[in-house]
């Protein structure tokens, strides 16, 4: 790589433990001497959907995080989040983490479960809104998707917590397992709506989704495994009434993609806010 020979990129796959499932991220634990052209040009080079970049330390677990895209800088990346705190649990233990985000402050705890580490991240305050008819037909659009083909039973939405993303819901697996969609069309409709993904679902139970994230504003054609959508849908299924306030959600995304990978995201009665867990591993 022709990045910068004194910056140390470490890389994981997180929400799987397979090294070839999940969703890869670059993470650099000490970016402090990287301006955001060095970062985005790791990112580039890498070429995975994020890479998280630690810029400051106050030494009792908080950091100062940032996360880029190949293409651009996004406000939180929630596999890339899991990532980092995976990587710091491995240099100085499990425990009680502090991420200071460009989307706000998120904590995530990491604990040993068994042979491997599992971070679980607290997204910050969410928000769900609705999307206009005209947006909505532009996206099923973009994505060649009729609009007999979503789940009536999961109205369109766009969610947030941390980033915004579109909520598709497909009335079939088969629906879902079928994409192929118009990059660049897609890509201006989100740059337009300031969506990082499209979250698009497919019901299997009451508590257990599949679900695929399209992500052309960050150059990726696809996201393996995306931890801030999960929590985006989290607040989704709450705010429309589709889960229990106490629901643990199973979220099962990769597996389209050659790169299966398990979301686990629950909600809590006493608390708005979305946790988000899984395991993660070193790559190479």
């Amino acid at each position: 790589m022709s990045r910068l020979p004194s910056t140390e990129v470490l890389r994981y796959t997180v929400f799987s433990a397979d090294p070839d499932g999940g969703n890869p991220a670059g993470v650099v634990l000490d970016a402090s001497g990287l301006d955001d052209a060095a970062m985005l040009s790791v990112a580039a080079e890498l070429g995975y959907s994020e890479s998280a970049f630690l810029t400051a330390s106050d030494g009792r677990g908080g950091h100062t995080i940032r996360y880029f895209s190949p293409k651009a800088e996004v406000p939180f990346c929630g596999h890339a989040t899991v990532a980092t705190a995976i990587a710091l649990a491995e240099r100085d233990g499990p425990g009680d983490l502090l991420f200071a985000t460009p989307a706000g402050t998120v904590p995530v705890t990491v604990a040993r479960d068994g042979d491997e580490l599992r971070a679980t991240l607290t997204s910050v305050e969410p928000q769900v809104f609705d999307i206009g008819p005209d947006d909505l037909a532009e996206a099923l659009a973009a994505l060649d998707w009729p609009a007999t083909d979503l789940d009536p039973a999961l109205p369109p939405r766009i969610a947030y917590a941390g980033a915004r993303h579109l909520v598709l819901a497909a009335a079939t697996r088969e629906r879902l397992a079928d994409l192929d969609y118009d990059f660049a069309r897609l890509e201006a409709l989100m740059h337009r709506l300031d969506l990082t993904t499209l979250q698009l679902v497919s019901r299997e139970s009451a508590t257990v989704f599949h679900v695929r994230d399209p992500f052309p504003v960050g150059g990726v054609v696809e996201d393996p495994a995306t931890g801030a959508a999960a929590a985006a849908f989290g607040a989704y299924s709450r705010e429309l009434g589709l889960v229990p306030d106490d629901a643990v959600l199973t979220l099962h995304q990769g597996a389209d993609m050659g790169r299966p990978g398990t979301l686990t995201v629950e909600l809590r009665p006493d608390d708005t806010r979305i946790r988000v867990s899984g395991t993660g591993t070193r790559i190479g």
